[in-house]
C-alpha cells in the first residue's frame, strides 16, 4: 500500500486508455467484455439466420402448397386441360394469381410432367424439373430445388377428376431470396443492438476502472498478486498477533502470532469467539466492537497488551482488527528500567539536596530524609563526637545518634544525641572496623547484631523491622561514623543491589560531611581568632552608657569589629570597621586593623588624620598580599571613627566608605547625621573629612557595620529604613536598643558579620570642670596653685593638692616659657582627676634625664612620676598637655 500512496490520481480518459490496453485488471475486464459482446453478437447473427432459414423454408413451403392447392382447386382447371389449347387458357390466369399471391411461379402440367404455364414463356411445353412421383399418386409434396429461377420451394399438387383420377398436376414455388428479405431486415437491428452493448461495456469498464484504481489505488494485477504476497507473509511473519472478528463475533482471520499467544485451534477460523476456549474478559473484549488502547488481559501465563479498533469507521464492513503484544517479557525490563531510573532520581536527589549547608548535623539529616522512605524505612545517622566538634574522627571516642528518621516516630531505636559503642559482631561494628558495608538481609539470622543490646533487639524485632543494610561514612582514609539503613514494610530484604546504591548514596553524603567537618573546624578556628582579637570587656569610663552586639556570619566569619578607647581629657573614641572577605584571612586583617587604631588613637589625633594614616596602612597590606604567595590581596576596608568630649557635649566623626551614624535624641527622634563617607581605606587618592556633632545628654549613638542594612535582595535604603524603624521601637537604653535591633532581624540569618555598637551619651556638670586663663607671667603660677588648692578642697581630694599643685606649677611654667602668649588650664574630675594646660604652640616636650650639672630639664620627670599617664594632643590653636592622677 506504501506503493500506491505515491501514485496520483489519472483523468478518465487517462483511465479509459489504460483500460483499453488491457495491461491492467479493468483493460483485461474490459477485453472480456468485448469479446462476450462480440460473441454474442455473432451467435445472434448465426441464430438469426438459421432462425430465418427455417422460417423461410417453411414459409415458402407452406405459401407453394397453399398457392398450388387453391389454383388447383379453382374452377374451370380441369376444363382448360381438357381443352385443345390449355396453355392459352391457364397461362393468364397462373401469371395473374402468380402476381396477387407473391409466389415465384405457378405451372400447371399434365401428367407427364409438360409446362402449360410458366412466368417464362419460353418455359412453356417443357418437362418440369421435380419429383413428380407423389403427386401422380394423389399426394401434395414440396421439394427445394435449384430451379431455372435459382434456389427455391415448390409444392406440386395434382389436379383430381370427380372419381380421384390425377388429370393434371399444379405446381407453385418461392424463390429463397424473396423469402430471406425479414433477415436483411432484422440484421441492422442487430448490429446496432451489438454496438450499444459493446458502448455500455466500454463505458462500464471505464467505471469499473475507475473504481478498482481507487480501490488498488492503480495496482495492477502483477503488483496486486505481489503485494498481496507481501502483506500475506507481513501478516504471519510479525512478532504482534493480528485477528479481524466479523460484526457476528466470528473470527475471520488469525495470524500465526496471534494463534500461538491464544493458543487458538486449527479450525478457529469461521468459528465464534466465545467457542474458542479463550478467557471470558478477552473474548467479551473481542465481540464488543469497542476500541481498546494497550489494555492488558492475562491468558495462560502470559500477559496480552491489546489493542482494538473497528473496522467499519470508513465505510468498511462491520467488525474490529485487534492486535495483541506479549508484554510479559516488557513488563519486567520495565520493571528493571523503572527501579533503575527510581534508584538514579534518588542518587540525583541526594547530589542536590545533601550538602546544601556547612553544618554537619544538618547535613546528616539531609541524609535521613532523603532516604525515607524511599529506600529505607528508617535511617539513623552515627558520627564520632569529634566529628560533630570539627575534629578527626578517633575511634576512642563513642560515637553519637546525629540524625534518626523513619516513617514512624515510635520506632524503638535508639534516640537522636544517644551515645553508642558498637560490639564487634554488630554489622555496625564490623563496617567501623573494616570500612566495608554490611548486608544483614534478615536481621532474626544476624546473632551479632542481638549481642550489641538483647532487649532492644527483641524490639526492634517485635516492631516489625527485619532488614539492615550498614555502610561507614568514608572521607578518604577517615571513617567519620555509620549510617544503619532499616527496613519494616517491604516484606523481601534488602539484596546486593541495594546494598551497591546505599553505599554510593552514603559515599555522596560522606563527601558533604566532611566538607561540613572541616568548615566547622576553619569556622571554629576563625571565631575563637576573631573573638580573641575583638574586645572582651569595654574599658571603664563615664562619657559614655555602651551596649553592643556581634553576630558571625551564616557561612563564614568575617573581618567586622569594633571597639572603645578612652583618650585623654575625659573623651572617649568609638570605632567600627568591616574588612572584605571571610575567613581567618580577613579576621587576622582585622586584627592588624585594630591594632593599629590603637595605636594612632593614642596618639590623639583627629579622626580625619587617624583615617588617613589606616588608609596608608592598608595600602601597604594589599600591595603585601600581592606580591607574596600570590593570593589575592584584601581589597580595602571600611571604617568609622568617631571621639565624643563629654565637657563640650560634642561628637567629631569621619567614615571610609562606611554606612552612616544613627542619632537618637532624648526624646526618641531618630536621624542619620551628614557624614562625608569618603572612600575605603586602601583606596588612597582622596581625604576623609571630618564632621563635628552636637549630642545632647542621653543622646545615643548608633554605630554599625554593613551586614546590618545591606542584603542581596534590598537595597541600603530599604534597610535603613528598617533600621531607624527599630530604633524608633526601642526602649531608652542602649542594651534595649541592641536587643530591639536584633530582635527585628532575627528571622534573617546574617550572610555578613553584623557589628552593633550603641552608645549613650553623658556630659560633664559644670561641678566638674574648673578652667582659668594664665597670664603669660611666671607669677601667675602661684595663683593658679592657690585656685587649684581651693577646688581640690571643694571636690574633697585634699590628699591630691600637693601632687596636683607640682604637676600643674611644672606644665604651666613650661607652657609660660615656652608656649606662647595664650596659656589655658583646666581641671576635670572623672573617674581620674586630669589636669590639661593649653598653649599656642605646636612644639612638643620631650622627657629626658638631667645631668647632676643640669639646671632644668628635671620638670616633665617629675610629672611622669607622680601621674598616673601624661601626654600631649594637638588642636588647631597650639597643643594640650595633659596629666592624670587616679581617683581613691
Amino acid at each position: 500500500m506504501g506503493r500506491s500512496g505515491a501514485r496520483s490520481p489519472r483523468r478518465p480518459g487517462a483511465a479509459l486508455r489504460s483500460a483499453l490496453t488491457g495491461r491492467s485488471l479493468a483493460g483485461q475486464v474490459f477485453l472480456l467484455n468485448v469479446a462476450i459482446v462480440l460473441l454474442l453478437v455473432v451467435a445472434a447473427v448465426v441464430a438469426l439466420v438459421l432462425q430465418v432459414r427455417h422460417d423461410t423454408t417453411i414459409e415458402a413451403r407452406n405459401r407453394s402448397i397453399a398457392v398450388a392447392a387453391s389454383f388447383a382447386e379453382s374452377p374451370g382447371i380441369r376444363e382448360a386441360l381438357r381443352s385443345p389449347d390449355p396453355t392459352a387458357v391457364l397461362q393468364p390466369r397462373a401469371e395473374a394469381a402468380r402476381k396477387a399471391t407473391g409466389v415465384d411461379f405457378i405451372v400447371v402440367m399434365n401428367t407427364a410432367g409438360v409446362r402449360y404455364t410458366h412466368p417464362k414463356p419460353d418455359r412453356i411445353g417443357r418437362l418440369f424439373v421435380g419429383d413428380l412421383a407423389p403427386a401422380l399418386a394423389g399426394r401434395t409434396s414440396t421439394e427445394e430445388i435449384e430451379g431455372t429461377l435459382g434456389p427455391l420451394v415448390q409444392a406440386v399438387v395434382p389436379v383430381e377428376a370427380p372419381d380421384g383420377t390425377v388429370v393434371g398436376l399444379v405446381s407453385a414455388g418461392i424463390t429463397t431470396a424473396n423469402v430471406g428479405g425479414a433477415a436483411d431486415r432484422q440484421l441492422p437491428l442487430v448490429l446496432v443492438a451489438a454496438a450499444v452493448a459493446l458502448l455500455l461495456a466500454t463505458a462500464g469498464t471505464a467505471l469499473v476502472t475507475r473504481r478498482l484504481r481507487r480501490q488498488t489505488h492503480g495496482l495492477g494485477p502483477g503488483e496486486m498478486t505481489r503485494m498481496y504476497e507481501h502483506h500475506d507473509a507481513v501478516l504471519h511473519s510479525v512478532r504482534e498477533g493480528v485477528l479481524i472478528v466479523g460484526g457476528q463475533g466470528r473470527l475471520l482471520l488469525a495470524n500465526d502470532e496471534g494463534r500461538r499467544l491464544l493458543d487458538l485451534p486449527a479450525d478457529a477460523e469461521g468459528r465464534h469467539v466465545r467457542d474458542l476456549g479463550l478467557p471470558p474478559d478477552t473474548a467479551e473484549l473481542l465481540v464488543s466492537g469497542r476500541a481498546a488502547t494497550d489494555e492488558v488481559h492475562r491468558v495462560a501465563d502470559r500477559l496480552l497488551a491489546v489493542n482494538q479498533r473497528a473496522t467499519d469507521l470508513r465505510g468498511g464492513p462491520p467488525g474490529t482488527v485487534a492486535t495483541l503484544r506479549d508484554s510479559t517479557e516488557l513488563r519486567a525490563l520495565s520493571g528493571r528500567a523503572e527501579t533503575a531510573r527510581e534508584r538514579l532520581d534518588l542518587l540525583y536527589d541526594a547530589g542536590v539536596a545533601i550538602g546544601t549547608g556547612l553544618d554537619v548535623t544538618r547535613t546528616a539529616e539531609e541524609l535521613a530524609e532523603v532516604a525515607v522512605p524511599r529506600f529505607a524505612d528508617y535511617v539513623c545517622v552515627d558520627l564520632f563526637d569529634s566529628v560533630l566538634g570539627g575534629g578527626r574522627p578517633e575511634e576512642v571516642t563513642p560515637l553519637r545518634r546525629t540524625a534518626l528518621r523513619g516513617v514512624t516516630e515510635d520506632a524503638p531505636l535508639y534516640p537522636v544525641g544517644h551515645r553508642l559503642r558498637f560490639v564487634d559482631s554488630a554489622p555496625q561494628g564490623r563496617s567501623l572496623e573494616s570500612g566495608r558495608p554490611v548486608l544483614a538481609p534478615r536481621l532474626t539470622e544476624a546473632p551479632g547484631w542481638h549481642a550489641q543490646d538483647f532487649e532492644r533487639s527483641a524490639q526492634v524485632m517485635e516492631y516489625g523491622i527485619h532488614s539492615l543494610i550498614t555502610v561507614p561514612l568514608r572521607a578518604g582514609t577517615l571513617v567519620l561514623g555509620v549510617v544503619s539503613f532499616w527496613r519494616s514494610r517491604a516484606p523481601e530484604p534488602f539484596d546486593e543491589d541495594e546494598l551497591a546504591l546505599a553505599e554510593e548514596l552514603v559515599a555522596r553524603a560522606a563527601v558533604a560531611i566532611d566538607n561540613a567537618r572541616r568548615y566547622t573546624r576553619e569556622h571554629s578556628m576563625a571565631v575563637t581568632l576573631q573573638r580573641s582579637l575583638l574586645p572582651r570587656r569595654l574599658p571603664e569610663q563615664n562619657a559614655l552608657e555602651i551596649a553592643y552586639r556581634y553576630l558571625p556570619a551564616q557561612a563564614g566569619v568575617g573581618g567586622d569589629w569594633f571597639d572603645v578607647l578612652p583618650l585623654s581629657g575625659a573623651r572617649v573614641a568609638l570605632v567600627v570597621g568591616d574588612v572584605v572577605g571571610h575567613g581567618l584571612h580577613a579576621a587576622a586583617t582585622m586584627g592588624r586593623l585594630r591594632t593599629a587604631v590603637h595605636n594612632f588613637a593614642s596618639l590623639d589625633l583627629p579622626p580625619d588624620e587617624l583615617l588617613t594614616l589606616l588608609d596608608e596602612l592598608v595600602g601597604r597590606i594589599d600591595q603585601d598580599e600581592a606580591g607574596g604567595d600570590g593570593t589575592a590581596p584584601v581589597t580595602g576596608a571600611t571604617c568609622l571613627y568617631a571621639v565624643y568630649d563629654p565637657v563640650s557635649g560634642s561628637c567629631a566623626v569621619a567614615r571610609a566608605g562606611h554606612p552612616p551614624p544613627a542619632v537618637i535624641g532624648p526624646e526618641g527622634g531618630v536621624e542619620f547625621p551628614e557624614v562625608p563617607a569618603g572612600p575605603p581605606l586602601g583606596v588612597g587618592g582622596l581625604p576623609f573629612e571630618k564632621t563635628e556633632l552636637r549630642l545632647a545628654a542621653g543622646s545615643r549613638l548608633v554605630l554599625y557595620t554593613d551586614g546590618l542594612v545591606e542584603d542581596r535582595a534590598h537595597d541600603i535604603d530599604v534597610g535603613l529604613e528598617r533600621l531607624r524603624q527599630a530604633l524608633v521601637a526601642a526602649g531608652p537604653s542602649p542594651e534595649e536598643t541592641c536587643r530591639q535591633v536584633l530582635d527585628d532581624r532575627q528571622a534573617d540569618r546574617p550572610r555578613d558579620d553584623v557589628a552593633l555598637l550603641v552608645a549613650r551619651t553623658r556630659v560633664l556638670g559644670p561641678d566638674q570642670v574648673a578652667e582659668w586663663q594664665v597670664p603669660s607671667d611666671p607669677a601667675a603660677v602661684g595663683e593658679v596653685r592657690a585656685r587649684v588648692t581651693r577646688r581640690l578642697a571643694e571636690w574633697g581630694l585634699e590628699e591630691l593638692v600637693f601632687t596636683t599643685e607640682l604637676i600643674l606649677s611644672e606644665l604651666v611654667t613650661n607652657a609660660i616659657r615656652y608656649g606662647g602668649e595664650t596659656v589655658h588650664v583646666r581641671m576635670l574630675r572623672d573617674r581620674s582627676l586630669v589636669c590639661e594646660v593649653f598653649d599656642s604652640s605646636s612644639t612638643s616636650p620631650h622627657l629626658r634625664y638631667a645631668a647632676m650639672t643640669d639646671e632644668g630639664g628635671r620638670g616633665l620627670f617629675l610629672v611622669a612620676q607622680l601621674a598616673e599617664r601624661w601626654g600631649t594632643r594637638y588642636t588647631p590653636a597650639g597643643k594640650v598637655i595633659w596629666a592624670e592622677q587616679p581617683l581613691g
